[in-house]
Formats: C-alpha cells, sequence, structure tokens
C-alpha cells in the first residue's frame, strides 16, 4: 500500500492516490469507499460488535494490548507511512506512536474500572427499601471521522476509548493522509488476530456522510464548519456527537514570568507540526515591560529552526512540510493581510521552494483587524502583541469565536489561578504550552466555536461512548406497594400527610397548619 506501483493496479476511478507534501512524488494509494460499501462495513462491524462486548473490558484490553505491540513492531514502517504523507520531520513523525503508547496503556490499565457498575445512594426515605445502581452499555457503532494534521495520533485518541468500552468502530480518515491509519486497522484485522469491530472506511465527503448516516455516536476531529454539519445530521438521527474543532490559541506572557522558558514554549507551542495542530499556539500577548526581550528570543528561536523532511530515524529537522498546498496559501494570505495593515515580519514569511513548505515566521505589530488575529491560520507563524497589563492580555485573548486551549506564563501561583478562571477556553497550560492536551485523566475539549463535548477526562473517555443505564431493585418482595390501586381514602391521606411530614422544612407547614 506505500509502494507506487499500487496506484496502477487499483481502478482510478475510485482510487485515492496519496503524495509526499515535501516533494510531490506518489507515495501510495487506497481504494475510496461509497456509500453502500460504507453500509456494508457497517453491517459486518455491528454484527461482531455483540461477541466483542460480551469479552468485557479486560477482555477487549487484551487485543489492544496485542495490538499495540503490533504497532512497536512495526513502528518504523507506520512512522515512515505518517512522514511520507504528511511530509513532518521524523521528530514530528514520531510523535505520533507516543499517543498511540500513551492511550493504550491509559485506557487498558483503567477500563474495568471506569465502567464498573456504580452503587448510588437511595433518595428520600421512601427509597431506603430499593437498592440503586448505574450501569453502562456501549454504543453499538461510533462513527469516528479525523483530519489530516495527525493521521495515526488523532484516530488514537478516540478509537481506544471506544473500543475498550465495547463499541465497534467505523472509522475515516482524511482523505488527504490515509495511508498509517489504513495499515493500524489493517493490522488490527489481519495480524493480531482481533475480532473484526474496527474498520476503515477511505473516501472524502461523502464517505464521511455515510459514516455519520450509518453510526449510533460519531466523534469529529476536524473545521468548525464540517462540525456544524454533522451536529445538524446527528440531531436530525437523534444520536449524540462529540466535536473538536479548530482553535486560535492564545499563550499570555506576564511581567513576572521565566521569559527564557515562555519564549522556548511559544516557539514550540507554535512551530510543532508547522503549526498544523488545533490546540497550537497562534496567539502571543505579552506585557510591555518584558516585551522587547521576548519577541527577540522568539525571533532568535524560530530563525534557527531546522525545516526539511529528513530520513526515517535521523531526528535532523525540526519541522517538516504542510500538508496541503491549500493551507500554505491561507497561511501566505494571512500573513500578506497582516504586512498590509501595518504588521511587521522578523523571520520568514515566504513559501519555501520545492514542496509545501512555509518559512517559520515572527509577526509583530499586530492588532485584531488583522486576520491572522482572528481566523484560524493552522501554520507556522507566531503573531505577538504587546498589552500594557493583565486585564488586556485576557480581554485579547477572549476576544475570539474560538476557545479550544490557552496559554498562561507567570511565577505567581495566586495570579495564575485567578487568571485562569477568566480566561474563555476549555484548557489553561501555566508555564507550558500544548501539555492540557494529552492529559488523560482530565477533559480536553473546546468552548465556543472550538467545539462540542470533550475526549478524555479519566473514566470520561470511555462512557461517552456508552449509554447509561439505571437499576433499580427491591429489598423486600412485598405482596403490594402503598401507591398502588385500588385507591383506598384512608390510605392515601394518611399517606399524604407522612409525605408533608417528613418533606417539609418547619413545623407549621409539617403539619399542615394554615393552609388553604
Amino acid at each position: 500500500m506505500n509502494e507506487t506501483s499500487t496506484a496502477s493496479a487499483l481502478d482510478p476511478r475510485t482510487t485515492i492516490t496519496v503524495r509526499c507534501p515535501g516533494d510531490g512524488r506518489i507515495v501510495g494509494a487506497v481504494p475510496e469507499m461509497d456509500e453502500a460499501a460504507v453500509a456494508a462495513l457497517a453491517g459486518q462491524l455491528r454484527s461482531a460488535q455483540p461477541a466483542w462486548e460480551a469479552l468485557g473490558p479486560r477482555g477487549r484490553s487484551v487485543h489492544l494490548l496485542r495490538w499495540l505491540d503490533w504497532l512497536l513492531d512495526n513502528e518504523r514502517r507506520i512512522l515512515t507511512l505518517v512522514q511520507q504523507e504528511t511530509g513532518k520531520s521524523w521528530a514530528d513523525a514520531s510523535l505520533e506512536m507516543a499517543v498511540a503508547i500513551d492511550v493504550i496503556n491509559y485506557f487498558t490499565a483503567n477500563g474495568e474500572k471506569f465502567m464498573a457498575d456504580r452503587t448510588v445512594k437511595a433518595a428520600g426515605a421512601a427509597n431506603k427499601v430499593r437498592r440503586l445502581r448505574v450501569q453502562v452499555r456501549p454504543h453499538q457503532l461510533v462513527g469516528l471521522i479525523t483530519p489530516w494534521n495527525g493521521p495515526l495520533a488523532s484516530p488514537m485518541m478516540d478509537v481506544v476509548g471506544a473500543l475498550v468500552a465495547g463499541a465497534a468502530v467505523l472509522c475515516k480518515p482524511s482523505e488527504v493522509t490515509p495511508l498509517a491509519w489504513t495499515e493500524a486497522v489493517r493490522g488490527w484485522n489481519e495480524e493480531i488476530g482481533a475480532p473484526p469491530v474496527l474498520g476503515c472506511a477511505n473516501g472524502a465527503g461523502a464517505t464521511g456522510a455515510a459514516v455519520v448516516d450509518q453510526a449510533d455516536m460519531v466523534m469529529f476531529t476536524g473545521s468548525v464548519r464540517t462540525g456544524r454539519a454533522i451536529a445538524v445530521r446527528c440531531a436530525q438521527r437523534l444520536i449524540p456527537c462529540s466535536l473538536e474543532l479548530g482553535g486560535k490559541d492564545a499563550l499570555i506572557v506576564l511581567a513576572d514570568a521565566d521569559i527564557e522558558r515562555a519564549a522556548a514554549g511559544a516557539v514550540w507551542g507554535g512551530m510543532t507540526n508547522s503549526g498544523q495542530a488545533c490546540v497550537g499556539v497562534e496567539r502571543v500577548y505579552v506585557e510591555a515591560p518584558v516585551y522587547d526581550r521576548f519577541v527577540t528570543l522568539v525571533t532568535e528561536k524560530v530563525a534557527a529552526l531546522r525545516q526539511g523532511m529528513d530520513q526515517p530515524g535521523s531526528f535532523a529537522c525540526d519541522i517538516g512540510a504542510m500538508v496541503t498546498s491549500a493551507q500554505v496559501d491561507i497561511v501566505a494570505d494571512h500573513v500578506a493581510d497582516a504586512v498590509a495593515k501595518g504588521a511587521r515580519v522578523l523571520t520568514g514569511g515566504h513559501r519555501s521552494p520545492g514542496g509545501n513548505f512555509f518559512e517559520p515566521t515572527v509577526l509583530v505589530d499586530v492588532d485584531h483587524t488583522m486576520t491572522c488575529m482572528r481566523e484560524e491560520t493552522f501554520g507556522p507563524t507566531l503573531a505577538i502583541m504587546r498589552v500594557s497589563n493583565e486585564d488586556e492580555a485576557i480581554a485579547l485573548a477572549n476576544d475570539s469565536e474560538y476557545g479550544l486551549s490557552s496559554s498562561l506564563w507567570t511565577r505567581d501561583r495566586a495570579r495564575a489561578d485567578r487568571l485562569s478562571r477568566r480566561i474563555e477556553a476549555g484548557s489553561v497550560s501555566v508555564n507550558n504550552a500544548v501539555v492540557a492536551t494529552f492529559q488523560m485523566p482530565i477533559p480536553m475539549g473546546g468552548w465556543k466555536n472550538s467545539g462540542l463535548g470533550t475526549r478524555f477526562g479519566g473514566a470520561h473517555g470511555v462512557l461517552k461512548y456508552c449509554r447509561q443505564q439505571s437499576v433499580v431493585e427491591e429489598r423486600f418482595a412485598l405482596k403490594s406497594e402503598l401507591l398502588w390501586y385500588p385507591v383506598i381514602p384512608a390510605k392515601a391521606r394518611i399517606i399524604a400527610k407522612l409525605t408533608r411530614l417528613m418533606g417539609a422544612h418547619d413545623w407549621r407547614r409539617r403539619l399542615g397548619i394554615g393552609r388553604s
């Protein structure tokens, strides 16, 4: 599947051909699924799901850990696919396997605990005779649609929780970068002897729509526009969805911060994966007393970045190419708009020849009239703005339709705590950048236009793929209940008086004195 010759063996009318963003060469091809093929695959997955659910969390985890073993045994080959179809540096590509390792290990270690029945204390004296518990059952078929910026890591962040929950999963990777995930799913189905509950449907928008129409619950990561359309369709079908959408993440540097560390963190947060991360830093607000020093440090660090597509295993470059030429166009347009409105480029600012490369770029003298401060850039740029104080920084950070992630830099823990409660974003990293995304015990999700629902969050990372079922069990098998028919006036009056006596909070109301 990663050989050039594979493409010629497939019907070009139904084939997706993948080219390397770094140099344009063909690196593989996959067959495209139409609506009927998606429906057939969904049917197969549904047929296999009951036996998968019956294994229980511990039994399911055995197969997930075997999958991890296979992924690690084939790490170099799979990460080479990631690099070839995305143009990443080897360092960025290797991070995708690290995500897979962490997610599989976390949810398999905790799945049984997360899915255990929950005993609940009864409320009210009349219910003391009953046992209450909440148990969970998975949605039978989860639809998972993922973007092109993390072809292995992005689906791994969601598929593991769904599989641990006992669902079957129908995945649609981006048609731009389908190779690595198609191979990972092939490994599940053909190499480790796992039950056939994981399927991959390759294709463009029509294929994704078919996945949404077949699923019982949808997890989507991608653009706001597509996310809205999926939410509407799920609402029409009365099925749940979880959406992780775009971001315009702000980094705030206060005057008492460790400026050297803050500058390094900003460069990492803004440039990792060539800026193609929904939680990547896009806007930076720096208090005036440390602004000049911060800008100098950031510019030096960005100018020193090594950009290119290095050899597998070499770790010779810091960042690589951008995945699509259309995204390079967006970055170029944002930079041009900023310059036209008075911004200055301190380093970078141009396309690089020979592939989808855009120079790592630092912009200053920016303001909120500029597109680079309003719309998602999703590229290797850092736009830095001077602010007079923390209040202005918070106001500007919140002046956005997005609210996915954020970053706050200060040595004062009390100040960090206070200001974090004013930031309108789903997560706040204090004295770091991006890290809140990969903390599996806490939720990762967006506010405002950045999404609906969350991923991870400890037990939630599994339970979001489940339906809750309440069970009420009688402690004593009585022949009849007080409220059962027939209605006996004397008995009904006594019950009404007892209800008032036990539920009211003062003696006048308990005894019904003075009531009309």
